[in-house]
């Protein structure tokens, strides 16, 4: 629920009402009891099997998250014990890959709020639609679970800022929370992190991405086929507003505003994360969003915006700028702008840098140079491992905190067509 205290000017494009945070609250009223702050987050010991839940079952949950802690199974020794999505298909899609890696079923659940019951499961993986991503990592985190999140984070300021105080309080208990940025866990994003640091780009003034992409993505999904009696729609909307159900908002959710706010909430995460890791800045400032949709205009009504470009002040001195167009598909750039020098990280896993526009270049860099490979444990090895050592992981609940914290920004920025300003010490996203 957006409190007076948390913003200002509703947005007038969102579909999250007021009583969203009710119903929320009443939704999680109705769960069985969360276990107490002494039995929360068992500490796993060296030898103990980890015992782990998958919270929605769609393409990313199976193909990313089920898949990506698989091929670390004999080296963590862990096993999924437990499946929830509201649609049926994608529970059975899941539990087949169970059946075939463990020999046995998991307890298959249309609610999360049974697998967070289940005393028997020590961490879940949340890839659940952008809009219950909150939801279910606040009612995991007060039910003492260890936790991977996808991002975005959130989709609201009030619902982030409670579930961020629930995983700080999870935190402290215990539980590992790793948060589905995983760019900072590439050897070559480790290594532009140490460049930015040697300080031979020199004084950053600018940081730019440009994303170019046909069609959108959010219509690929659109050739998923489902009947209402095979999905709990409720379920699905979860705070959303109530409305008919509709196969195709279902199916492509990605496309329509209500569930999903756009390619800088979504892709823009990865990018504004994985900037924040390398910069290894603050919170920031401000924001000036805008776009539509402009291009795609078809019988879908797809509402999320397909040209969108955000740009973001840091109180470092340095802007930011994520551009997003799905008119045309001519690549992507993003590039880090220093006095003495250019950092290029159009290719995640091969980024270079180069004296390329620098007027205070040395001469300390020559040519082409390529960033280099530090190799660390990746994402989904990193959160199991620190199951284990308590250490943090690499893309920690603060972490996500501030990608969640920009993206916001950008969205009241889009929603109300004015600059958006962030208080660090009272949390508020404000109009100007």
């Amino acid at each position: 629920m957006k409190t007076p205290d948390n913003t200002t000017n509703l947005p007038r494009r969102s579909f999250l009402k007021s009583s969203a945070g009710l119903a929320a609250g009443a939704a999680l009223a109705t769960t069985p009891r969360f276990l107490s702050a002494a039995e929360r987050a068992r500490s796993i010991g060296a030898n103990d099997r980890i015992r782990i839940a998958q919270i929605g079952c769609g393409s990313r949950g199976i193909t990313a998250h089920m898949d990506g802690i698989h091929k670390h199974v004999k080296a963590t020794n862990f096993e999924i014990v437990a499946l929830a999505d509201p649609w049926r298909q994608q529970r059975e899609k899941a539990n087949a890959k169970v059946k075939e890696w463990f020999g046995r079923d998991a307890k298959a659940f249309v609610s999360y709020r049974e697998v967070l019951a289940m005393k028997d499961v020590d961490a879940v993986m949340i890839a659940s639609p952008d809009h219950l991503h909150t939801t279910h990592l606040e009612a995991a985190a007060k039910a003492g679970k260890h936790i991977y999140v996808e991002k975005p984070l959130a989709t609201e300021l009030g619902a982030l800022l409670r579930s961020y105080d629930a995983a700080k309080a999870a935190q402290k208990n215990g539980s590992i929370i790793q948060v589905g940025t995983q760019l900072r866990s590439l050897p070559g994003i480790v290594g532009a992190r140490e460049v930015m640091k040697s300080g031979v780009l020199g004084k950053i003034s600018r940081i730019d991405e440009t994303r170019n992409a046909t069609p959108p993505y959010w219509y690929s999904y659109l050739k998923r086929e489902l009947k209402e009696g095979d999905v709990d729609w409720k379920e699905f909307l979860g705070h959303t507003k109530a409305q008919p159900f509709d196969a195709r908002k279902y199916a492509a959710w990605y496309g329509y505003y209500e569930f999903c706010q756009g390619p800088v909430p979504q892709w823009g995460a990865h990018f504004l994360d994985l900037m924040h890791y390398v910069m290894d800045c603050g919170l920031p400032e401000s924001c000036m969003c805008m776009g539509g949709v402009t291009y795609w205009k078809d019988e879908n009504n797809f509402t999320t915006p397909d040209n969108v470009i955000a740009t973001w002040m840091y109180p470092e001195g340095f802007m930011v700028t994520s551009s997003n167009n799905f008119g045309n598909s001519a690549g992507n750039t993003r590039k880090f702008f220093g006095d003495k020098g250019t950092l290029a990280v159009d290719n995640w896993n091969a980024p270079t840098y180069s004296a390329d526009g620098g007027p205070k270049r040395d001469g300390k860099i020559r040519g082409k140079m390529d960033v280099p490979q530090i190799e660390r444990p990746d994402h989904f090895l990193n959160w199991l491992q620190c199951m284990r050592t308590k250490e943090t992981p690499h893309a920690s609940i603060d972490a996500g905190y501030q990608h969640a914290i920009a993206v916001l920004l950008a969205v009241m920025s889009y929603d109300t067509g004015k600059k958006t300003v962030y208080n660090h010490a009272k949390r508020t996203i404000t109009t100007v």
